[in-house]
């Protein structure tokens, strides 16, 4: 079996995790998860959504929250060598965070997102595929003007939890189309937990072969058939060195019900039980690879405490197996 011996994870929890969760995450409580996260050695965190906190009040502490990991004298000392993300699905969200860079406290890294499905593209965003790419163009350039760098997204690649069945080869045209018009990184998502893991290999094996930048490609795998981890080492397999994943495999969409009030968050679930929904677990990932012998730079010890206190956040027990667990020994235990 032939894999990568070294890997760069993102971790996404304090925005696509805590997303879906229908009670309001303290602001307090998500500025002690980025802090430890970044304690723990990741380089790379989402942090919130510039979107209109109307239809996703998850994010009504966006600005608040940048401010505070900012000024966060527990980090202090990493945060000029770490990259935080947020989301700006459309113009005004892109926007917010060019002002918010201007003043001193924006995010490094903005979001925007493709579908390879219309149906999904025209739900998700509002626009047509022909309409948000000449959107992405305008706003890409001014992103980067101002020192912001940017993911392009491709989602739906492997289906469409509308349309169903999607072309793959369709993912690999806009990866290139998205470095076209100035995107730092992409990240390829499956959105719904349609793909199976025969699929990635085939996926991102078509897809190294052809970029010349194989390091700017990000999986980023939903678990909600219980694929999450087989599609990680699919990926593996075919090459890819760079992943995202959520403390206790949280996620999915924006909420339609945060702290007991109706909001319109993506509209109707694509599930038929929204807590089956969920992104591949950190913890169970990174122990994982510890176990694979593929080299992280996370203190994955300090992770899977992490991850006992995320339970207590969510007020429930996750996904994680690794939590309650623990790592494999590497040594005996001198018990008879």
């Amino acid at each position: 079996m032939k894999y990568p011996k070294k890997v760069v994870i993102g971790d996404i929890t304090v925005r696509d995790g805590f997303q879906h969760e229908e009670i309001f995450i303290p602001t307090d409580a998500k500025l002690w998860l980025a802090e430890e996260l970044l304690l723990a050695g990741f380089k790379h965190i989402e942090v919130s959504n510039f979107g209109n906190p109307r239809g996703m009040p998850q994010f009504k502490d966006c600005d608040d929250l940048f401010k505070k990991i900012r000024k966060s004298k527990r980090i202090k000392h990493l945060i000029d060598n770490v990259m935080l993300t947020a989301i700006t699905i459309r113009e005004r969200a892109v926007q917010r965070a060019i002002d918010a860079k201007l003043e001193g406290w924006g995010p490094d890294r903005i979001l925007l997102m493709v579908s390879t499905s219309e149906s999904h593209q025209k739900k998700n965003s509002g626009l047509s595929l022909d309409e948000y790419w000449k959107m992405s163009e305008e706003w890409v350039k001014k992103a980067r003007d101002v020192g912001i760098k940017v993911n392009g997204t491709v989602s739906t690649i492997w289906g469409c939890p509308i349309e169903g069945p999607t072309e793959m080869s369709k993912a690999i045209e806009f990866t290139k189309r998205w470095f076209d018009i100035g995107a730092n990184d992409v990240e390829h998502a499956d959105h719904d937990g349609s793909a199976s893991p025969d699929r990635v290999f085939e996926y991102f094996s078509s897809l190294l072969n052809s970029v010349d930048n194989p390091h700017k490609q990000i999986a980023h795998f939903h678990t909600t058939r219980g694929w999450g981890l087989a599609n990680v080492l699919a990926a593996l397999q075919a090459g890819i060195t760079n992943y995202e994943s959520t403390m206790g495999g949280l996620g999915g969409q924006p909420a339609n019900f945060v702290s007991g009030v109706p909001v319109s968050g993506t509209g109707a679930y694509y599930y038929k039980d929204p807590s089956d929904v969920g992104l591949v677990s950190t913890e169970d990932m990174v122990v994982m690879m510890d176990e694979m012998g593929i080299e992280t730079n996370l203190d994955i010890d300090r992770i899977l405490e992490i991850g006992k206190i995320v339970e207590k956040i969510a007020g429930r027990r996750l996904r994680s197996g690794s939590i309650n667990n623990g790592r494999i020994p590497k040594s005996l235990s001198g018990r008879d």
